[in-house]
Order: C-alpha cells, then sequence, then structure tokens
C-alpha cells in the first residue's frame, strides 16, 4: 500500500498536518481488515506527519507487518516500481498517471483517488442563504486545498449576484480579517502560491471580474501565505483556471439559463471527484446525475459523503479508478479467490461429454437446451 499524499498546511510550521493522517489511516485499516502488510509513503511535504509515522507504527506493529518509508521524489518514484500485490495513491492526476505507468512494469493492480474540477451546481429551487453557507465553508476549508474541495460554480444567471453576496458575507463571518486568521490555513508553499496568482492574473487579463474578500490584496506580506477567498466572474474555456484543478481559494463562477446547458458546461472539465447540487427539484437532481459523470455526488451539502463509512469512495477517469471505505475497502484490499472441488464421481463421462459422442450426449444436450 503506496501512500503520496496532498500536502495540507496549518497554522503552524510545526504544526502535524491532519488530513495526510486520516488519508493514510483509512486505506491502512481496510488493507489490515482484509489480512494484508502494508508499507506506507508519506509525502515529503508533510515532514511532520512522516516523522509521526515512522515514530508510532513501530510501537504497535511489527516491521514485517506494517512499515514506513521517508524520503524524497526519487524515493516514490523507486517505491511505486516495486512489485506490490496492490498500489493505492492520493494526489494530483499528473503525479497518479506516472505512479500508474510505474506500476504497470509489475502489472501492480491499483488505486487512484485524485482530484480535478469538481463543480457546485445551484438549482432555482436550491435555498440560497444554505448553499452560500455550505459552499463558503467548503471552499475556504485547509484553504482551498482539498481533492474534494468545490472548483467552480454553475448558477441560474439571475441569481448569480444573490449567492454571491451570500458567499461574501459568509466568508467575512467565518474568517474575519482573513490573512491573519490562525483558523484559516495558508498555501501549502511558495510555488503553489505562484501558481494560484498565475491562475488569476491569466483570468483578469482575459476579462474575468475579480473580486477579493476580506482583504485588498492578494498578500499582505512576503511571509504570509493566507490568500484571501478570489471570485471570478465572466470566466471563460481560454482560461487556465477552468482547465487546471485549483486546489486553492479561487472559485470562478458560471452562469446557465437552463439545466439542460450544464452538463455541456462541465463536459470539458470531466469526471470529477465530486459532483455538488443544491436544490429540491427530483427531476432535475435525476437530470445531473444521469448526464453528470463523477466519483461520488453530494446533495445539499459540500464533501461530507466522503465521510459516510458505507459508501465507497473514489474517482472516475481522470479523477481516479477504484474506490475504498468500509466494505469496499476491504473488497479493494482483498482478492475474491474463485475454489471448486468436483465430486470423485466422473459426471463428464455419465453425461456423455467424454468422447466418443453418443445417445448420453444428445441426451444431455436436449436436457439443457430445454432449459
Amino acid at each position: 500500500d503506496h501512500r503520496d499524499l496532498h500536502s495540507f498546511p496549518t497554522r503552524r510550521s510545526s504544526d502535524l498536518w491532519n488530513l495526510p493522517f486520516g488519508l493514510t489511516v483509512a486505506p491502512l485499516t481496510g488493507a489490515l481488515a482484509a489480512g494484508n502488510r502494508a508499507i506506507l509513503k508519506p509525502s515529503e511535504f508533510v515532514p511532520e506527519t512522516a516523522a509521526l509515522f515512522a515514530e508510532i507504527i513501530p510501537k504497535y506493529f511489527s516491521e514485517d507487518e506494517v512499515a514506513v518509508v521517508t524520503g524524497g521524489a526519487d524515493i516514490s518514484q523507486r517505491f511505486a516500481e516495486l512489485p506490490f500485490d496492490h498500489l493505492l495513491f492520493t494526489g494530483s492526476s499528473n503525479i497518479g498517471a506516472k505512479v500508474m505507468q510505474s506500476a504497470s512494469k509489475n502489472l501492480v493492480p491499483v488505486t487512484l483517488e485524485l482530484g480535478g474540477k469538481s463543480p457546485v451546481i445551484i438549482g432555482r429551487s436550491a435555498k440560497l442563504d444554505l448553499a452560500g453557507t455550505r459552499l463558503t465553508f467548503g471552499k475556504l476549508l485547509n484553504g482551498g486545498q482539498l481533492c474534494l474541495s468545490p472548483d467552480y460554480v454553475v448558477v441560474p444567471n439571475e441569481l448569480e449576484e444573490q449567492l454571491i453576496a451570500r458567499v461574501v458575507h459568509e466568508a467575512q463571518s467565518m474568517y474575519p480579517n482573513i490573512t491573519e486568521n490562525e483558523d484559516y490555513a495558508g498555501v501549502i508553499n511558495e510555488r503553489h502560491f505562484a501558481r494560484l496568482q498565475n491562475y488569476i492574473d491569466d483570468a483578469v487579463a482575459k476579462g474575468a471580474k475579480l473580486t477579493i474578500v476580506g482583504a485588498d490584496k492578494t498578500r499582505v506580506s512576503e511571509d504570509n501565505r493566507r490568500m484571501p477567498l478570489h471570485i471570478l466572474q465572466n470566466v471563460n474555456e481560454d482560461m487556465l483556471v477552468m482547465h487546471e484543478e485549483i486546489f486553492g481559494p479561487v472559485l470562478p463562477v458560471m452562469t446557465y439559463s437552463d439545466v439542460a446547458e450544464v452538463p455541456d458546461m462541465i463536459e470539458p472539465r470531466r469526471n470529477p471527484l465530486a459532483m455538488y447540487y443544491f436544490g429540491k427539484d427530483k427531476r432535475e437532481q435525476e437530470y445531473l446525475l444521469s448526464h453528470v459523470p463523477s466519483g461520488g455526488v453530494c446533495i445539499n451539502d459540500i464533501t461530507l459523503h466522503y465521510v459516510q463509512e458505507d459508501l465507497p469512495f473514489g474517482g472516475v477517469g481522470p479523477s481516479g479508478m477504484g474506490a475504498y471505505h468500509g466494505l469496499k475497502g476491504f473488497q479493494t484490499f482483498s482478492h475474491a479467490k474463485s475454489i471448486y472441488r468436483q465430486a470423485s464421481i466422473n459426471i463428464a463421462k455419465l453425461g456423455g461429454m467424454l468422447p466418443p459422442y453418443g445417445k448420453a450426449t444428445e441426451s444431455t444436450i436436449k436436457m439443457q437446451l430445454k432449459k
């Protein structure tokens, strides 16, 4: 079992980052329940978490039951090339493709939990205040750095400004003085901060309207990477932000006139890890469920399908393959071996199935055809 995890910052660099811990323990539980041994490779971007695993695991497991390997990208590369019985990876689609390529050298089956651009679809029947609250909470959770973060919003034309006003209000209420607020996570590192800034600059240069919520500018100081929420309106397909997973506090907003337009609007960002729908219209729900492929769906909330342990969790296509959690996790880390035991009586001969063929054969065939 191999994990090379997303990176999630918390308040101080000395803190242990919680999500890589939980995202490692969950599949590890399934693997052990299914009778496996396991090797963990935490990401080099979470050194405190990796050190915690390396310290704690030996206290409870012998090395031939569960082992921890630490190191950089070179170790991860070599790790993925080993002849495991199964390999599970959580991370970006780009790295997931490389992991799968490495695993294929030994025909190792993989489970890939990746990401993608998970849309939030607002129906006209939605309770807009509730949708705005839950959207804002989900988008700003861990500073937008979740594989299940709502990536962009699709809203009816006439509700766009009302929804944005609610999101702005909620963001300011949840995180007052956001760039100094210790309850709010900063961007993981300088490279990803620059990546997000590039998305914003590219969108604005191509005609997007930018609203920064809770601050006057993107960055208040060089040593502070708490990026406030950036809302982008008037977005189009020429913008980078509409094609790359955002993984940060940037929220593009798209509008529609008829819900029948929505699947085609989502198609360029195909097969997201999650689809979020807000509304009470059952026919509309069913239409979107049958026309928008996604790894999972959460109706009238954000990300909460992940914590329902009885539901399988995983992506589809660009957002991953395979699933785990609960029974599905047990099945993922197991192999259903077929075993058939035959009686000592030679049934094939009695049924005329052995040559030379004759009347018994004809009788058996006729009996089977009657069934």
